[in-house]
């Protein structure tokens, strides 16, 4: 008799992404950046994956950031 894994439907719609909104250290070091403050820099010129805030806390999306670096993919692509 076979078992197979039960799959998660949410890993599947996020494609692996956390279950959870992440945080700017999240994107430091999901992309290797040099600090922080570089996230804070690209919301303040408007180029990186939109973010939105909890009280005083920022937060991302998973699906938004993941939107963001296959929109930049398909522009370097492009280019």
């Amino acid at each position: 008799m076979a078992t197979t894994e039960p799959n998660d439907p949410r890993a599947t719609l996020r494609g692996g992404l956390p279950d959870r909104y992440l945080t700017p250290e999240d994107l430091v070091t999901m992309f290797s950046l040099p600090s922080v403050e570089t996230v804070y820099q690209w919301r303040r010129k408007r180029i990186g994956p939109a973010g939105f805030r909890v009280g005083k806390h920022l937060r991302y999306d998973p699906a938004a950031v993941q939107a963001w670096v296959t929109e930049r993919a398909a522009l370097e692509d492009a280019a």
